[in-house]
């Protein structure tokens, strides 16, 4: 970017002994078809006060502005490479450029899938992550390794990262407390977070923007994390009863825990405000009692997929909002009737992947979270040697209700 005036802003009040400085240490953040600058203003505002501060784009020349950091920039392609240069403005004019952000691409809505079982018997274990574009459809994509394989883990996610905690070892078969992590809009392998309270094979787990609360296990235990930082879960709360093979979706404030199987097969609804720690509270019921089944939400609504009835695999999909309290209703059907699925979401879309019918699967099916329908066909998960499906994994992503 060459340091001088942006073209097209000189007024009548143009004097350069009066423009502001330059602003200083530009970042940028990639979004959804935009991306977020962030800056220091300059010391030197110049002869009056800044009024406005712009970035724009290389390639592009696409123009956000706004009255103080951070800048937006829409209008964006996803998939491009852009970097970006911020100026000031006051009464006398623009400042020069500041120096060029860092690279960024922006990217729809990230879902992820991780871990699983890869063969007819359930014994061979994956480390796989990998991702899909929500807003987007087709087949999903290598997105690197958990630091250890397993199944039956459970996941939760902020806007930046996604956390997978527990599951069962492929080393001995046994439960591990282990949390590790990933960056959703980068790719790459996940980093050790901390450990949960106990080792666990952990059904569900939720988030708001900053915490993530997990339950389940063979037992009443909620425990939370703080998402942006790393080390051990800590104690939340409890559930009214034992519970395994449970779901979880979440609003901003509110997680929402269809608790699976207790004594029986359940259809009981609890949920937890995520902020604050407490026992759970009755919540209503599902449409049918079932476990192993999948949730997801946007801000206002959780959706619950498929899962195992006393008489085998259902595709039913019902709905709440979250909210409010009472039982949910049906949504629709998923396009295979199947259990042990993984789910995840955006504001608009609910995305479930994998599964065992009579076999596993690798088909992934979505729904528009805010129109009760039946799921349309969006892709398949990333085929593994000798099985393209996968069961027992766990899904997440950067968008969803949650985390809005």
């Amino acid at each position: 970017m060459p340091l001088r005036p942006p073209a097209g802003f000189i007024s009548a009040f143009f004097d350069p002994l009066n423009n502001p400085n330059a602003p200083v240490s530009p970042v940028a953040t990639a979004g959804d078809a935009d991306a977020s600058i962030a800056f220091t203003p300059p010391t030197n505002v110049g002869g009056s006060a800044i009024s406005l501060y712009s970035a724009i784009s290389t390639p592009g020349g696409v123009i956000g502005s706004a009255a103080s950091s951070p800048v937006t920039v829409s209008g964006l392609s996803n998939g491009t490479a852009y970097t970006f240069a911020v100026w000031a403005t006051n009464t006398y004019g623009p400042s020069a450029y500041s120096v060029a952000t860092n690279s960024v691409s922006p990217s729809g809505p990230r879902g992820i899938f991780a871990g699983g079982t890869t063969d007819g018997a359930g014994n061979t274990y994956t480390n796989t992550i990998q991702y899909i574009v929500i807003s987007s459809t087709g087949n999903a994509t290598n997105f690197g390794d958990l630091t250890l394989k397993r199944r039956s883990l459970t996941s939760c996610a902020s806007t930046t990262r996604g956390v997978f905690a527990g599951g069962r070892d492929i080393n001995g078969f046994a439960n591990t407390n282990i949390m590790d992590y990933v960056t959703i809009a980068s790719t790459g392998n996940a980093a050790d977070f901390g450990d949960l309270l106990s080792a666990s094979t952990l059904y569900a787990g939720c988030s708001s923007s900053t915490r993530g609360v997990f339950g389940g296990n063979d037992g009443n235990v909620i425990q939370y994390i703080t998402i942006a930082t790393t080390g051990n879960a800590t104690d939340f709360g409890d559930f009214s009863a034992n519970c395994y093979n449970s779901t979880a979706c979440s609003s901003p404030t509110r997680g929402l825990f269809a608790l699976g199987r207790t004594s029986v097969v359940s259809n009981v609804i609890e949920y937890v405000t995520i902020a604050t720690t407490g026992n759970a509270t009755d919540f209503g019921d599902l449409s049918v009692a079932r476990q192993s089944l999948a949730g997801c939400s946007s801000s206002t609504r959780g959706v619950f997929g498929g899962g195992g009835t006393n008489s085998g695999e259902t595709n039913v999909i019902d709905f709440v909002t979250i909210a409010s309290t009472g039982n949910a209703t049906d949504f629709g059907d998923l396009t295979l009737a199947r259990t042990e699925l993984a789910a995840c979401s955006s504001n608009i879309r609910g995305c479930w992947g994998g599964g065992i019918d009579a076999g596993y699967q690798n088909v992934i099916d979505y729904v528009t979270i805010a129109s009760a329908s039946n799921a349309t066909d969006f892709g398949d998960l990333a085929a593994i040697t000798g099985y393209s499906g996968r069961n027992l994994l766990t899904g997440c992503s950067n968008a969803s209700g949650g985390v809005q």
